[in-house]
């Protein structure tokens, strides 16, 4: 009877967790759709244009160098409300650490010689409620589906001007029962800070990452192998940032070994103390007019207690194809 679930399951999930679209070209019907929707309400609130911003809360996700600019520690965690039974999770902490020389430690305000940072994270995705069915059209037991990425991110400050980053990333799909798969793919990153308010970065992610399939277990002798592999990433972009003004702007631009390229951009204004206003547009496609793009806005506000800073984030992205649109809530704490 478990044989006759496995054809329904990958139909389902698959279908949920990509949110049909009308065409699956080749970008969009790849491996690991889930690690390239964004992290966090921030970032999600920006349309995803993060790998050269290095101010506020920061996370190796959108790129490996970022964590040597990270201010005091940070962890956040978010949770998005989807639609079709599916759920997507944040959790992440980032921190930096610092390296002085015996002269400069000894001096009344000692500055760094070098910076490196660290950042980990966990990205949890899936799709619940999914009613299976024998080969009757009876309904049977109700299924469920788990992807998750586990991501450690290390950075290294090499000079005021360059920071080069390197993230592992571990992949775990568990689609049904006994058919399981793990994979492991490297982003590597690097920023360049042009001067004080313009930043310019380079990502190239998911080398290496992919999915090995072997249905075995469930089909035994008939089973097959096959393996998934993921989209290759590189990743443009530049960040300006006029700290009188509070602005922050960004834009990104993205190609992949699958044909396809993008723009997203995004801005951040902190209209009063501790608040901070979002906008941005993801996935503006620059040869294909099959995929339309992702607007999307937010908010945070964070409240100090001490040596603690405790915000809340929320991200509203549109959707297409959907029921509903996204909503990401987060939650940050800087000590």
């Amino acid at each position: 009877m478990k044989k006759k679930f496995l054809a329904v399951i990958i139909f389902l999930a698959s279908a949920a967790a990509i949110v049909a679209q009308p065409e699956y070209k080749k970008h969009f019907g790849m491996a690991g759709d889930f690690s390239r929707m964004g992290f966090g309400a921030r970032g999600i609130g920006m349309g995803n244009s993060m790998s050269a911003v290095i101010t506020g809360n920061l996370v190796s996700y959108y790129n490996p160098a970022l964590s040597a600019f990270q201010q005091n520690n940070s962890f956040q965690t978010s949770y998005t409300f989807l639609s079709f039974d599916r759920h997507l999770n944040f959790l992440s902490f980032t921190r930096r650490f610092d390296f002085y020389s015996v002269k400069d430690s000894a001096a009344e305000n000692p500055k760094p010689r070098s910076s490196a940072g660290i950042s980990a994270g966990i990205i949890n995705a899936g799709v619940t409620d999914i009613q299976g069915y024998d080969n009757h059209g009876f309904k049977t037991e109700v299924l469920s589906t788990s992807e998750n990425q586990f991501f450690l991110g290390l950075a290294n400050r090499f000079s005021e001007k360059l920071s080069l980053g390197l993230s592992v990333k571990f992949y775990y799909y568990k689609l049904y029962e006994k058919i399981t798969s793990t994979g492991l793919g490297f982003d590597l990153g690097a920023l360049y800070r042009f001067n004080e308010n313009i930043n310019f970065s380079f990502v190239l992610a998911d080398v290496n990452s992919k999915y090995k399939w072997d249905s075995a277990p469930v089909y035994e002798q008939s089973g097959t192998n096959i393996e998934d592999k993921f989209p290759i990433l590189r990743k443009f972009g530049v960040s300006y940032f006029n700290q009188s003004l509070g602005l922050l702007s960004a834009i990104e631009f993205e190609s992949s070994n699958t044909g396809f390229s993008f723009i997203r951009f995004g801005v951040e204004y902190n209209l009063i103390e501790n608040l901070f206003m979002r906008g941005g547009v993801d996935r503006i496609s620059i040869n294909t007019n099959d995929y339309p793009v992702r607007p999307a806005a937010g908010f945070s506000y964070s409240k100090p207690f001490g040596d603690i800073s405790i915000g809340i984030d929320y991200a509203f992205m549109l959707e297409p194809y959907s029921s509903s649109d996204r909503h990401v809530i987060g939650l940050n704490v800087l000590f």
